[in-house]
């Protein structure tokens, strides 16, 4: 054992001992007969010093920790791999959480049995990093306490470590170690995140009484004051790149609100490996690749560059730097290492830049940029300091801006986002694009792990957290979905159930939700009377139903009049399911700002 494994434990004993020092101190104080009367008098413990569970061991000795009761458990191998080191600082869904600092074998996560959970802090949510060992997702109620003596309630669903979903994971492990040895098997672990009080600090937090469920770790999401998010683009696949190595992007985005400060969001969405940015800046676009001035530096936790692991993201440190309202910024960052795969957006409708060999991240040249890029990889947000929040558009290929010109910025969210600076009856909100090309409601285009062509994404429902409920000040979500589904075959009361639960998930996190009526498909191969007779059904229980705040009668705007079940000449871009230019303008247009 090395000095620093026995310091390690050291520390650890010395936990483990303030630990039993406190459970005593609760053990004396007053207690009932009944559980309940019992839970107002346990005094909360930091998370660490309530582990009662090994899930992690060694891969030369799988026989020393039991996460699922049946000897099975996590690889400790694979973890280190992945980037998920113990002790590590992990954010994920924008939430700072800590990966547990044991060594395999040590108990580093607690089966929830209605533990009281020393936690501070002010946000919007909480986030949970758990998984279920029972076969299926287990769900279960707590406690939110907060400083001020009042309490909330919250439900908690962690799906299970080898059945769950891939599409929701925050990572995906290769193998699970049993004591026969390792098998080649997906095991999940989950970043689940609850409502809680805005702007009320959290004291602590009663854990569910729920078998099978365990919590590594938990923290209070912070509610992003101060930022409004300006630019956003949805992880849609994770595909082949390259490769590259030493190389450097320079991604072309358009803001929507300006700012004195700016921030940029990396994510490794979907990813089995860590990738590493070895620097990066921030210009102001002049034309192509070239930059109006020199590049600024940016810094992440005060270096230059940052290691981001599987499944996390990483935020920029804040600077001071005038991001001007619908413009075009040039995003530089180098990749030192070699990158074979990484998480995209793939319909840009823009051209970005790649670098020949080298950091030319402070090159305020094109020269070095000889390469066109038409996706976005890695950089999926840009915030600005100030100003009153976002609005976030949910969608499809309508939404992201299939058909419209390439690099001019035509889709309808970009014209919305214009709209508000000229006039003076709702905030200049920021407008953030969740569309995804081929995306669906109801069911996964992308399966939510391992290299793939399947650019389409994971479901709305599997991304509403991520894209949605987890952006930077997200006031109002606007959902235009569902012609893919209809076209893949859901009836409208699937479609519709889907629709349903994305507002109540949005609303409970305090979010006004708008919903966009469904746009004529006429023309298109398997657009059949059957589907428009589903397509009418989903429109008319959006304008009736009242699930919403508000309806955006897209449908109504966009249909030929004399033909209602196909678009207006004018607005169709020829493949008669996008509309061009034109029609994504009168979209955009036809928004009641007031409901926003």
């Amino acid at each position: 054992m090395d000095h620093r494994e026995r310091e390690s434990r050291l520390v650890r004993r010395g936990v483990r001992g303030l630990a039993a020092v406190l459970v005593l101190c609760a053990s004396a104080l007053p207690t009932a007969s009944a559980r309940g009367t019992i839970e107002e008098t346990t005094v909360p413990l930091p998370l660490p010093l309530l582990f009662d569970n090994a899930a992690v061991s060694d891969d030369s000795a799988p026989s020393g920790a039991d996460f699922d009761g049946s000897g099975a458990s996590l690889s400790a191998r694979d973890l280190a791999a992945a980037g998920w080191t113990p002790g590590r600082a992990l954010t994920v869904q924008g939430a700072r959480l800590t990966w547990p600092d044991r060594l395999p074998g040590e108990p580093d996560n607690v089966l929830a049995d209605g533990q009281s959970v020393w936690l501070n802090g002010t946000g919007d949510a909480l986030a949970f990093l758990v998984a279920g060992t029972s076969g299926d997702e287990v769900t279960g109620s707590g406690t939110v306490t907060y400083a001020d003596g009042g309490r909330s309630p919250y439900v908690l669903t962690a799906p299970d470590w080898r059945r769950g979903p891939l599409a929701t994971k925050a990572v995906a492990l290769p193998h699970v170690n049993t004591v026969e040895g390792r098998r080649d098997e997906k095991a999940r672990l989950y970043v689940v995140t609850v409502p809680v009080a805005p702007g009320r600090p959290v004291a602590s937090v009663r854990l569910p009484r729920a078998a099978g469920l365990h919590v590594f770790a938990l923290s209070v999401r912070g509610a992003a004051d101060g930022w409004t998010g300006s630019w956003a683009a949805a992880t849609s696949g994770y595909q082949t790149v390259g490769p590259w190595t030493d190389r450097t992007l320079r991604l072309v985005v358009h803001t929507s609100a300006g700012g004195p400060l700016v921030r940029l969001r990396f994510d490794n969405t979907f990813a089995a490996a860590p990738v590493r940015i070895g620097s990066a800046t921030v210009a102001v676009r002049s034309a192509g690749a070239a930059a109006r001035g020199a590049p600024v530096p940016l810094t992440f936790r005060g270096g230059t560059g940052i290691e981001i692991p599987a499944g996390a993201q990483a935020y920029s440190d804040p600077l001071a730097f005038e991001v001007p309202a619908g413009a075009d910024l040039l995003v530089s960052f180098h990749l030192p290492g070699t990158v074979t795969a990484a998480p995209t957006h793939r319909l840009a409708q823009q051209r970005s830049y790649l670098s020949g060999p080298g950091d030319h991240t402070a090159d305020g040249s094109a020269t070095a940029y000889p390469t066109v890029l038409t996706n976005w990889p890695l950089l999926t947000g840009v915030d600005v300091g100030g100003g009153p929040g976002s609005v976030v558009v949910l969608g499809d290929s309508i939404t992201d801006g299939d058909r419209s010109t390439v690099d001019a910025n035509r889709r309808w969210p970009d014209v919305l986002a214009t709209r508000l600076p000229a006039q003076r009856a709702v905030p200049h909100y920021g407008v953030l694009n969740q569309g995804i090309a081929g995306n669906r409601v109801l069911s996964d285009r992308y399966p939510g792990d391992g290299v793939s062509r399947e650019t389409a994404g994971v479901s709305a429902l599997h991304r509403l957290d991520r894209d949605v409920l987890s952006q930077t000040s997200a006031r109002t979500a606007i959902v235009l979905e569902g012609v893919n589904d209809l076209l893949s075959g859901s009836d409208a009361a699937r479609v519709t159930a889907g629709l349903r639960e994305i507002a109540d998930r949005a609303h409970a996190r305090g979010l006004r939700v708008l919903a966009a009526t469904v746009l004529p498909c006429g023309g298109v191969p398997g657009c059949t009377p059957a589907v428009e007779a589903e397509r009418a059904a989903v429109n008319a229980w959006i304008r009736e139903t009242g699930v919403f705040d508000g309806v955006l009668d897209f449908d109504a705007v966009a249909r030929d009049p004399s033909q209602p079940t196909r678009l207006a000449p004018a607005y169709d871009s020829g493949d008669h399911l996008h509309p061009g230019d034109a029609g994504l303008t009168a979209l955009a247009e036809s928004v009641d700002l007031g409901l926003l």
